[in-house]
């Protein structure tokens, strides 16, 4: 942004959690402590500048011995869901990762590249996993520095001279074939493709297996591959994975929480299809997939505008806009499934303050969390939220509030995962069809410039062999381009189950709702509100509205 006043809200100029990890990570690096439930807590620079620290001062940082995170790493939530998912058969996930495609300087180099990985791979601790699995034993074990060989993970493919739908084809048939060389009980997480492009710009393939890496991760692997490449110094980590994830496994929440839970997931089932999944046959292999985006000119107002008016968050948002398509879009179809609630399995990046005295905003891993919401924007004339009436301002409260009143998501995983009693109580419980993660707002970088992100898509990250897990997944991510932010959403589904019309018809029913929502905010001053959570008396949604009315005439 061209300027930041000292009193503006992080979240209402577009802010959003990730982003609230890399500003402590830069807050650090510039010498002042403050920790990511402190930016949602105190949401301007003049709030966070009365309570930051300097480094070192007061800090209950918690310190590591050396080889801290060297050994056994205790089974996270997560992982337990993926081991669940595949019903403990390692194989089916040998190929399960993430990749990102960069532009590259022409003189690459692939010892020198080999280098950068060695460094980089030597001061990350869980890019050194091995998933030591028989019988029913699931155990990653993270090796020492210098137990795995960069040299033989980067592979060099001679692309000189080929015109772009050529290229686009090798960097596809090299991603697939680096896919296939990652294997996690063999120890091989990680792959580099280097697609030399002789005196021209090349490509850089960086192939993560996922049980090492997530969104928030490739914001420190990527930047410290660069560091490393051109022979800068990496940052220390403060809190290892593992003595994390040691930590965090001895925290399973109590029976109170456990109530909170089964009251969310309890309800009616919501059939998308005419069927439900079948882990045999509805399989990665065989997903589709389409992409829709939004326009800069309603993205910027959606993710600022309106988060600002109802001093909410982008999650607030973009999930109000599919509490109201969803039930539309079940009427329209005559799908099964009465009410307007909408059961979601809601991804989240993990890296709350969970764990007393540790500073994630360094470490690589695999930190998600999975946990189910249930929300209902209430009965709604779809004309009226297409035009913005005031039915999609109470829409946004009501999801807001549902959104605060669930506990930790991380406490979810920890119960149905690691209890065996909770995870009995849960598992009988109606599984959401439908899964979201907003994966935040990204920078592209100096477009077309070195380092930046190549515009080929790489292909899916999933093994072909695993169970796809959700009828429908959506995965939204902003890109800030030169013209503005512009919010993306790929949705994936299994092919027997749902067809691309019905898909795309969901798709842009959710996008009409969020135009509603930009529409209801800029059409007069009386748009947005306070909801409970935000205020320290006691008053319904009623009340506080009564209030804001009477203020607003005066």
């Amino acid at each position: 942004m061209e300027r930041v006043g000292v009193d503006d809200g992080f979240f209402d100029l577009g802010g959003d959690s990730i982003i609230a990890i890399q500003l402590v990570s830069r807050a650090r690096r510039s010498g002042l402590v403050i920790s990511p439930r402190e930016v949602f807590q105190h949401q301007t620079v003049a709030e966070l500048a009365a309570i930051a620290q300097p480094v070192g001062e007061g800090e209950q940082l918690e310190r590591e011995a050396p080889g801290a995170g060297i050994g056994p790493v205790p089974v996270t939530p997560i992982v337990a869901w993926l081991r669940d998912r595949v019903g403990g058969d390692a194989s089916r996930i040998a190929g399960f990762h993430q990749s990102m495609l960069l532009r590259t300087p022409p003189a690459l180099g692939v010892e020198r590249l080999a280098d950068a990985l060695r460094t980089v791979l030597d001061h990350h601790d869980m890019l050194r996993l091995r998933l030591d699995v028989g019988d029913d034993r699931w155990q990653p074990v993270v090796r020492p520095a210098g137990a795995v060989d960069a040299a033989d993970l980067v592979t060099r493919v001679d692309v000189a001279g080929l015109d772009a739908d050529k290229l686009a084809s090798v960097i596809t048939e090299q991603a697939t074939a680096a896919r296939d060389r990652l294997d996690p009980r063999a120890g091989t997480v990680a792959q580099l493709v280097w697609f030399d492009a002789g005196a021209e710009q090349g490509r850089l393939l960086v192939v993560l297996h996922h049980l090492v890496v997530d969104g928030v991760s490739w914001r420190i692997v990527l930047p410290d591959l660069v560091t490393a490449w051109a022979g800068g110094d990496l940052e220390p980590v403060p809190t290892s994975f593992r003595r994390w994830a040691q930590r965090l496994t001895t925290a399973v929440p109590g029976e109170d929480v456990l109530e909170d839970w089964l009251d969310i997931a309890d309800g009616r089932p919501q059939p998308l299809a005419d069927r439900a999944l079948d882990p045999g046959t509805d399989l990665a292999e065989r997903a589709r997939s389409v992409t829709v985006t939004l326009p800069a000119d309603v993205t910027g107002p959606l993710l600022a505008d309106v988060p600002a008016a109802f001093h909410g968050r982008a999650n607030d948002v973009l999930l109000t806009g599919l509490a109201l398509a969803v039930p539309q879009w079940r009427r329209r179809r005559g799908a099964g499934g009465r009410g307007t609630d909408v059961l979601i399995d809601l991804e989240g990046h993990g890296r709350e303050d969970t764990v007393p005295g540790a500073d994630l905003s360094r470490t690589v891993g695999w930190f998600t969390t999975i946990h189910p919401v249930r929300l209902d924007a209430g009965g709604a004339d779809w004309t009226e939220v297409r035009d913005g009436g005031p039915v999609v301002g109470t829409a946004v409260k009501k999801v807001k509030e549902q959104l605060r009143a669930t506990p930790e998501g991380i406490g979810y995983g920890l119960l149905r995962h690691l209890d065996e009693d909770a995870a009995q109580e849960l598992a009988g419980l109606p599984a959401a069809q439908i899964a979201f993660n907003y994966l935040g707002r990204v920078a592209p970088g100096d477009e077309g410039g070195d380092w930046s992100i190549a515009p080929e898509e790489p292909p899916p990250g999933e093994d072909p062999r695993m169970p796809v897990a959700h009828v429908l997944e959506i995965n939204a991510i902003t890109r800030d381009l030169p013209g503005g932010p512009e919010l993306s959403a790929t949705w994936t589904w299994p092919g027997g189950l749902l067809d691309e019309d019905a898909v795309r018809e969901l798709a842009e029913g959710w996008f009409t709702a969020l135009r509603g929502l930009v529409a209801h905010v800029a059409a007069d001053g009386s748009g947005g509100g306070f909801t409970p959570s935000d205020l320290l008396v006691d008053l319904d949604q009623s009340e506080i509205d009564k209030l804001q009315s009477a203020w607003r005439a005066k």
